[in-house]
């Protein structure tokens, strides 16, 4: 078995709202990546993590918190003049995350594809992205990069759209882009509304149907409360939610995603339909449980947390 599941992307700072009156905020480590990534280490995987950050107190920050979750940061690249992103994240009164504003004081350092190594490719069983940076020509062409070499060094691909329009030129350029990486994904997360917004369709129906064309073998489309819809080879079925009571939902879907590489990595592909529901009955419990803290990556699920039920 390979040795970890390797994930690229942006490591932020959250500024997240501690009630719906978002007048005041609480600082949290975050980004949809790290949140995986923490989530994964939390629940007993290996994994490590490309990024880059900086030589300033946040950046320390950022690296010994990310350490002490246990994840690998060897991959990862240190350039002093980086500065890491900070994001405003406002409550409804429905407890729904509302990504509010973006703080970005060095965009243009990023990984280069020149600074991704084949060796740690080579040690991946799966290679985890989303599309935090692709708007960044950059971050695009290292996340191409980064897929050409999964594919040559026969590590699977999994790809959460996570789109964020606000980060992005036009709703055109943000679909074709993240688009474009359907077709080399293994795996797909998406949301209901990164569905319809994807496909540009108006329903559910419509976006599964066009959907099809991409011929993605694993397809995970998380709908809350209403479980996860699951098409394994164009195969589908519907994995119910497990019920919760939420306080916040910020960081779910990346507990899901964590849950899900968790399982992959340390019991491989599954190998028929029974054994794919239960791993993804095992992320949607990993959701159900961050929706009950407040938070994204301080509400991800531990290993000590879990009972045999939940590990069975």
């Amino acid at each position: 078995m390979k040795k970890h599941v390797l994930i690229y992307g942006d490591v932020f700072v959250d500024y997240i709202a501690e009630d719906e009156k978002n007048s005041s905020f609480t600082t949290y480590l975050g980004g949809a990546t790290v949140n995986v990534a923490a989530g994964i280490a939390r629940l007993g995987a290996p994994v490590s993590f490309i990024t880059v950050t900086g030589d300033d107190e946040t950046s320390e920050f950022v690296r010994r918190e990310l350490e002490k979750e246990g994840v690998d940061l060897t991959p990862s690249i240190l350039t002093p003049a980086k500065r890491v992103n900070g994001v405003y994240v406002h409550l409804t009164k429905e407890h729904d995350r509302v990504f509010a504003n973006y703080q970005n004081e060095t965009p243009d350092i990023q990984v280069t594809p020149r600074d991704l190594q084949e060796e740690t490719f080579q040690q991946a069983s799966i290679l985890h992205i989303c599309s935090g940076t692709m708007f960044h020509p950059v971050a695009l062409e290292t996340t191409q990069r980064a897929v050409q070499l999964a594919k040559e060094t026969n590590t699977r691909v999994s790809f959460d759209a996570n789109i964020r329009p606000l980060r992005w030129e036009s709703e055109e350029i943000c679909r074709d882009t993240t688009n474009s990486f359907l077709t080399v994904a293994d795996l797909v997360k998406l949301t209901e509304e990164e569905l319809t917004f994807m496909m540009n369709t108006e329903t559910l129906e419509e976006g599964l149907s066009k959907l099809e064309s991409f011929a993605i073998p694993v397809v995970l489309i998380t709908r809350g409360d209403l479980g996860t819809i699951a098409i394994i080879h164009g195969e589908q079925f519907h994995v119910p939610s497990v019920q919760a009571v939420a306080v916040d939902t910020t960081g779910a879907g990346d507990a899901f995603m964590a849950g899900v590489l968790r399982q992959l990595q340390l019991y491989g592909y599954p190998s028929d339909t029974s054994e794919w529901k239960k791993v993804v009955r095992f992320g949607n419990q990993m959701g159900a449980l961050c929706v009950t803290k407040t938070g994204a990556l301080s509400a991800m699920p531990c290993l000590n947390e879990l009972d045999n039920s939940i590990l069975e």
